[in-house]
């Protein structure tokens, strides 16, 4: 078996959609074995956001080794060569990136951060819900593509096409 393509989440604090990203791919059956997931910020919070962690383990993601962390890490010699680099907020997409050694394929997958939502703990419970479902979408999309069928270019559109999708309707409970 090849190596694992290694994959580098972006967004601003480093806090919620990346590591929900990071620990999603890590832990995807689909994925796992194939890819190596990281994830890192331009402005790091520090931690991790706790509906994150509370989110992951009800889904049974494991949360281990999880943290905020700079992007400059991934772009320090003797870093993982990164083969994907997705910005998952409109903030990191926006602004400048460092340069990443090997050329990258990447892609602007955004998605409203569920950091900045206000009222109870349950409506925040389910912004975080809802970008967890997205990214998942999206992550899933991505790890089932026939990589060594693809063209880089073919890729490349598929990587930004698949930026564009929405997590699917959850079914509606039945009264």
């Amino acid at each position: 078996m090849a190596s694992p393509l290694n994959v580098l989440f972006l967004c601003t604090g480093n806090s919620a959609r990346s590591i929900l990203a990071e620990a999603t791919l890590n832990n995807l059956a689909i994925g796992r074995g194939r890819f190596r997931a990281y994830s890192a910020g331009s402005h790091p919070t520090g931690r991790a956001n706790p509906f994150v962690l509370e989110l992951l383990a009800q889904q049974h993601i494991r949360t281990d080794g999880l943290r905020s962390k700079s992007w400059d890490e991934f772009a320090a010699p003797g870093a993982p060569e990164m083969h994907f680099v997705f910005t998952v907020c409109d903030r990191a997409a926006a602004g400048t990136c460092p340069f990443w050694p090997g050329q990258p394929m990447t892609a602007h997958w955004g998605v409203p951060d569920p950091a900045t939502v206000a009222g109870s703990d349950e409506d925040k419970r389910k912004a975080f819900r809802e970008a967890f479902l997205i990214l998942r979408r999206r992550i899933e999309l991505f790890a089932s593509l026939p990589f060594d069928k693809l063209s880089r270019l073919a890729l490349e559109t598929r990587l930004r096409q698949i930026g564009r999708e929405q997590a699917p309707a959850e079914p509606k409970a039945r009264g």
